[in-house]
């Protein structure tokens, strides 16, 4: 379902129009006009093209579904690409949902793949700030950045949540387990998802935040410092998890491995305090004839022989802490 938008000096003047009227309030220098498509077809978006005046390479971009965030600038106005996110604590897997956006001086026209980026957050934040309205496309494209920074935000926050929670087994008593190992590796690789969509993120913004024109009368440019800010903290925060659940996934290994050794250095103890009764049973069974031979102290003292071997091994093996 689309979205509009009509703004006329800093008030909202009207939403929810056909999409037919776009054309007209386009038109007006004195209007701001937001328009919303939800996985258009290649001839909606010409339509549009050809309205806007947009390039070719831009209605290209916006098409396609793996994009990489990033901002293009063109003689008549700019491209963005950006990745909404979202964590789903149970499976441990990250969301992610794409969009594209091209501005002009008087108009934003926001491309979304599917629902779930979603337009209601962005119209809530627009509504929040509605003293910023004045200022025109630069604050309909602050509402639609400070989104989706903010849910690149929560959703490294959710996920240090669950790496706590990963680094209470590492030294827990109870050993890790099948499921801690697959929620490790999980979290490992939503860390490169949300990576992957963070870290360019960076250049997109800081390109608004040097270069004020892009940005109109550059009042607004605290508002896009402040986000830049956010991108930063996310990007170092998405960093550090990934090198922390790296680092506990490789101490997992290493008291697995750890619990291993120790349980054959046990194995081993025990096999050398039973080899040494065999040892002994094994010489006096010898068909030949041996101190003791047909007498019963011979079996008494073998007995008492075997008892005291394992019983000096037994103390060896605990005093080095193999037992």
């Amino acid at each position: 379902m689309g979205h509009t938008r009509l703004y006329r000096n800093g008030n909202l003047e009207a939403e929810g129009f056909p999409v037919a009227d776009v054309s007209e309030h386009v038109k007006d220098p004195s209007a701001v006009v937001w328009f919303d498509m939800c996985a258009p077809t290649e001839e909606e978006l010409q339509s549009i093209s050809e309205e806007l005046g947009l390039h070719a390479l831009a209605v290209e971009d916006a098409l396609q579904h793996r994009q990489r965030p990033k901002l293009d600038v063109y003689d008549s106005h700019m491209f963005l690409s950006v990745y909404a996110a979202a964590f789903d604590a149970e499976s441990g897997r990250v969301r992610v949902a794409p969009a594209a956006a091209f501005v002009t001086k008087n108009a934003l026209v926001t491309v979304r793949q599917t629902d779930d980026f979603s337009a209601e957050q962005v119209i809530r934040r627009w509504d929040e700030g509605a003293d910023l309205a004045r200022h025109g496309v630069a604050f309909l494209l602050h509402g639609l950045l400070d989104y989706v920074v903010d849910s690149h935000f929560e959703t490294v926050e959710a996920m240090d949540e669950q790496v706590e929670d990963l680094e209470e087994t590492v030294f827990g008593d109870r050993p890790v387990g099948p499921e801690d190992q697959r929620r490790t590796f999980e979290l490992r690789k939503s860390l490169v998802t949300l990576r992957r969509i963070v870290m360019p993120m960076r250049e997109a913004v800081n390109s608004l935040v040097r270069r004020n024109g892009l940005i109109g009368d550059g009042e607004m440019a605290p508002y896009f410092q402040d986000v830049y800010d956010q991108v930063l903290r996310a990007t170092e925060w998405t960093d550090s998890l990934r090198d922390l659940v790296s680092n506990i996934r490789e101490t997992h290994l290493t008291m697995q491995s750890n619990r291993m050794n120790l349980i054959m250095k046990r194995v081993t103890s025990w096999a050398a305090i039973i080899a040494v009764p065999t040892l002994i049973t094994g010489f006096y069974g010898q068909n030949i004839p041996f101190p003791g031979f047909g007498h019963p102290w011979g079996f008494w003292a073998s007995s008492a022989l075997i008892v005291a071997a394992s019983a000096a091994l037994y103390r060896v093996f605990r005093a080095r802490d193999w037992l």
